[in-house]
């Protein structure tokens, strides 16, 4: 390790030149595509603001609007026969038939169930003779803004999403002469040529809109299943202003010359609130009378609140006014742009908080941001990697409260899974499917094995559970959520597992690797086997996390012996080939697909932690073997796939790798507005793109061992990070120059014993729970 020169503890001061390094994403023109648009967000209610000088669109969002209803379908008919049916087949060598039994049934196959926009807001205005345009998003403060000179005189819109008002407020102002002349109106899609909401004029200055979520074109069982009935909604927009020269019209409110007015909208949902009539005029009611300043000043301290606990910077502190969109063509001309590094680093902090708070549902594969009645892949929420990375940067970026709406998600999830446990599988705990929506539906979903037939889902949730427990330290979370939730899909797969023909060890059965397919015995492109890696390396996770938490809470059970038991007996889910490379499945099959997207052999190495450079060498070696192959075979296309390499190549500590997949993301998988083009959007990329950077810069998922700086690349060789979180529970703050640490601070919140890892050494040092201990590096 560098030469200690200095310990300080309790009142080191951690000193940063440019942490007012500002978070601004900026433009010279509106945005003319919904992918070009700003996103605003309190969690709950969300906008997509485009900034146009006439015919200003505001698409609006809600995170409950889904139609259908919890219990509406019934799981699956399959039975544990068929179970029995399915492995004999596999062990039979019969991989087509046991596809097609576990399909038929135990998978409700295609469902259309979505998630829906809330609607349009329109601000009919029309300015003549534009200048000085310039649209922005403020991502310290939370603020969608545009401004312009019509005929030399100067437009200006804040829009703010604001969690302390549960509104969005939309500040108006001008010194133009006419002022703002037209209509502002409220209008929803149509559902199939149905209409979904009607709108009103319900008091002065006041309008409405109303109606419910339907999806015509919904299916289940692949067969066309009108949707009808779904979650009710009202809002409601007040302008509030002194002057008096709005008409209220049947559906429109008409502004004649105003200068300055400020929008006010409020919803409520049926899912919330059976009272949503009541409570959406309870909402404005409270808001009527707040000023603009008051309004702002709520809004700012409530979002910094959360935003502030963490910063970046990268590279020096001035920052050349460059639009974004250039930024990012700059980048695509072969430019290194860390800001732009670092803005998309802070955007997916932004998007975080914006799109899950204490309260509302957790991040769909949207977030909250969604302008169909028919979104892709139902912008639901995927299990098979998407919704997991939605939250892998919670803890690590100091947003740990917000994982509150996955946990809350999730725990009904594993209620409702018991059933497909008991009834379909006749097996104890729960069963969690790779895809499901608002009403927590928990049968298999998707017409092929491979797509959906997995098994995998509820322990891959777990390890959340188990990590947000590492990271905090909340011995009381880990008792009454963590605990019980790992417990419930551990049970379950304790008794799922078989024995492996002619082993000695147990394996999941059937079981399948996300996505992908493989080249079976008879030359067929098949999907289920005995004991694919991704499940073998997932229930080697839970056990073992149900064991540590079993001890920690000293629990005693007979699930817990058995499971002591199966784990020396469960058959390794890291084989290596004769080329190196980790098995993906059972057997050294050839793939379907050799530059797959999903990487889920790899599961063990991340974000699991049982392949180590330190522990498991010829493991670690074999990862990068794994994503070499995958790589020259075309692996990699997607955002969130993108995403999942910085991670893995961070883990690999290998800083150039991480920095060449952080450009290709930006080169290839951005659009303008920094969200994640899959294409279409979806924003699990954003995400794991944020957390892949701060595995980056620190990483602490080897037990008790602390890296700093473990996959830096050469373009950072300056920055600068405060707030960021370790695991143990500790704080992080740290500066370095030309690559190497120049000062560290360590907070831990429990007194420990850890080892720092940095620059090839290792140093171990105590930590005292409360106590601030600062480092300086020669």
């Amino acid at each position: 390790m560098k030469s200690l020169i200095a310990l300080i503890a309790l009142f080191f001061t951690f000193c940063s030149y440019c942490y007012s390094q500002k978070s601004i994403l900026w433009y010279n023109q509106s945005a003319e595509k919904w992918e070009e648009a700003l996103p605003v967000g309190n969690g709950r209610l969300g906008a997509m603001v485009f900034g146009k000088t006439s015919m200003e669109r505001i698409q609006l969002n809600e995170d409950s609007m889904w139609a259908g209803s919890y219990d509406e379908w019934g799981i699956a008919k399959g039975r544990r026969q068929d179970l029995d049916q399915i492995r004999a087949y596999l062990r039979a060598g019969e991989n087509e038939k046991a596809d097609s039994l576990l399909v038929d049934a135990f998978s409700r196959k295609g469902i259309t169930r979505s998630h829906q926009t809330l609607g349009e807001l329109w601000l009919d205005f029309e300015f003549k003779e534009i200048t000085d345009y310039k649209r922005s998003l403020d991502l310290n403060r939370a603020i969608a803004s545009s401004s312009f000179k019509s005929e030399g005189y100067s437009v200006n819109q804040l829009v703010i999403s604001s969690a302390p008002d549960d509104a969005i407020f939309i500040k108006l102002s001008t010194d133009h002469p006419n002022g703002f002349v037209g209509k502002i109106r409220l209008d929803r899609p149509e559902d199939e040529g149905f209409a979904t909401a009607k709108s009103k004029s319900v008091g002065k200055n006041t309008l409405e809109m109303s109606g419910m979520a339907t999806q015509r074109k919904g299916q289940i069982d692949s067969k066309p299943f009108p949707i009808l009935e779904g979650v009710k909604f009202r809002t409601l927009i007040f302008a509030d202003t002194d002057e008096e020269n709005i008409i209220t019209g049947a559906d429109y409110l008409e502004l004649n010359g105003t200068k300055d007015v400020i929008l006010k909208l409020v919803t409520e949902t049926s899912f919330y609130n059976k009272n949503y009539q009541e409570g959406a005029e309870r909402d404005l009611e409270s808001i009527k009378g707040k000023s603009w300043d008051e309004t702002l000043k709520s809004h700012i301290t409530d979002y910094s609140e959360w935003f502030n606990r963490m910063q970046l910077s990268l590279g020096n502190q001035s920052v050349s006014e460059i639009p974004t969109d250039v930024r990012i063509e700059n980048v695509k001309a072969g430019g290194t742009d860390l800001y732009l590094e670092k803005l998309l680093f802070d955007y997916g902090r932004y998007l975080l908080i914006s799109s899950s708070r204490p309260g509302t549902n957790p991040a769909n594969l949207q977030g909250i941001w969604n302008e169909h009645i028919n979104a892709p892949w139902n912008a639901d929420y995927h299990l098979n990697i998407n919704l997991q990375m939605n939250y892998w940067p919670a803890d690590v970026t100091n947003l740990s409260k917000l994982n509150q709406p996955l946990f809350d998600f999730i725990d009904g999830a594993i209620y409702k899974g018991q059933e497909v446990a008991q009834k379909n599988f006749d097996m104890p705990g729960s069963f969690l499917p790779h895809a499901t929506d608002l009403w927590q539906v928990p049968f298999m979903r998707a017409a092929t094995a491979y797509w959906g037939g997995w098994v995998g889902a509820g322990g891959w949730m777990a390890r959340h559970y188990w990590d947000h427990y590492l990271f905090t330290g909340d011995e009381r979370f880990l008792r009454d959520r963590a605990f019980p939730a790992i417990a419930s899909v551990a049970a379950f797969y304790s008794a799922w597992l078989v024995e492996y023909p002619g082993e000695n060890t147990l394996v999941s059965a059937p079981s399948t690797s996300p996505e992908n397919r493989f080249i079976n015995g008879k030359g067929k492109s098949v999907a289920t086997t005995m004991g694919a890696a991704m499940d073998q390396q997932i229930i080697a996770d839970v056990f073992t996390s149900f064991l540590e938490a079993s001890k920690i809470l000293n629990s005693e059970s007979r699930l817990r012996n058995k499971v002591e038991d199966q784990l020396e007996q469960l058959r390794p889910g890291v084989q290596i080939g004769e080329d190196g490379r980790i098995l993906e499945w059972d057997q050294p099959y050839e793939e379907t697909e050799k530059g797959h997207r999903h990487m889920s052999h790899l599961y063990a190495f991340h974000p699991g932690n049982a392949i180590t450079k330190n522990e498991t060498p010829e493991a670690f070696a074999a990862v990068r073997k794994t994503l070499d192959f995958r790589l020259e075979n075309g692996g990699a296309g997607p955002g969130w796939s993108r995403a999942w390499l910085i991670n893995f190549s961070a883990r690999l500590l290998d800083g150039e790798m991480a920095h060449e997949h952080i450009r290709k993301l930006l080169t290839q998988s951005i659009f303008i507005n920094l969200l994640d083009g899959h294409p279409p959007f979806q924003i699990d990329g954003n995400f794991g793109y944020t957390a892949g950077v701060a595995e980056m810069l620190i990483q602490s998922h080897e037990p008790g061992l602390l890296r700093l700086l473990p996959a830096i690349p050469k373009a950072w060789s300056k920055g600068e990070v405060k707030g960021i979180r370790a695991r143990g529970d500790i704080t992080v703050d740290m500066a370095w120059e030309n690559g190497e640490v120049t000062y560290l601070s360590l907070l831990p919140g429990e007194s420990q014993s850890i080892t720092i890892a940095y620059s090839g050494s290792e140093t171990t040092i105590m930590l005292k729970k409360g106590e601030r201990f600062g480092f300086e590096f020669d």
